[in-house]
């Protein structure tokens, strides 16, 4: 993996402390929440305004508002539908009065899981704004109907893309299809274009359970993934 900049590790365990990355213009705080399902939610601020974007508020409220603390929160982005992506919604947007933001397919079930109107369905090529700094939305099919991914370039400044996957993209493989043998080719055919294809090696990405990993590192493995069929 590329260097590890101001010691992060992206190794954050339930219980222990979150672990946090400083960009030039952008903040990426990384904690893990739950113990069954060990989800990861990142807090993005912008440096510059101080304005906050949370990616899954996957559980624990009780974790989670600390580190929004005082500053609040504008946005909450929702990756895709699935129950353990979005147990402390609703308490979050309660708390903080945060827009909620999720792929357009996937908007009516977090609303009928959660009680929480979407209110800024998203598509492909759209963007979510962290203050100063903007992530593009790239929509991935397969794991769920609505499944989202950001990315945020920080070439201009030296530094490299970050890719916040959900479930779409793990070290070692893409997401589940629960043996939808359709989903998967939508899944795995989604990733390699709208992510390996057009994003380099040395993008880090973040992804919604465990350890983070690099484009670079993943990718000889495509054809492998392809093949074995999840």
């Amino acid at each position: 993996m590329d260097d590890q900049a101001d010691g992060y590790t992206g190794e954050v365990t339930v219980g222990g402390d979150a672990d946090v990355r400083e960009l030039a213009h952008l903040t990426i705080t990384k904690v893990a929440v739950d113990e069954e399902m060990s989800n990861n939610c990142y807090l993005l601020r912008c440096r510059a305004t101080g304005e906050q974007v949370l990616v899954d508020a996957a559980d624990s409220a009780a974790t989670l508002l600390p580190l929004i603390g005082d500053a609040g929160l504008t946005t909450v982005v929702t990756t895709h539908q699935h129950w353990d992506h979005h147990r402390a919604l609703a308490a979050v947007v309660e708390a903080t009065g945060a827009e909620v933001v999720a792929g357009v397919p996937d908007a009516a079930a977090i609303t009928e899981q959660t009680g929480v109107p979407v209110t800024r369905p998203v598509e492909q090529g759209d963007t979510v704004t962290v203050g100063a700094c903007t992530l593009s939305v790239i929509a991935i099919a397969g794991h769920t109907p609505g499944s989202v991914a950001l990315v945020y370039d920080d070439t201009a400044d030296g530094g490299q893309h970050h890719l916040f996957t959900g479930d779409t993209l793990f070290p070692g493989g893409v997401g589940g299809t629960f043996g939808d043998a359709a989903a998967f080719q939508q899944l795995i055919g989604d990733v390699e274009t709208k992510v390996f294809g057009t994003l380099p090696d040395a993008t880090w990405f973040y992804p919604g359970h465990g350890s983070d990993s690099t484009l670079g590192a993943e990718r000889p493995s495509l054809p492998e993934w392809r093949q074995r069929g999840y």
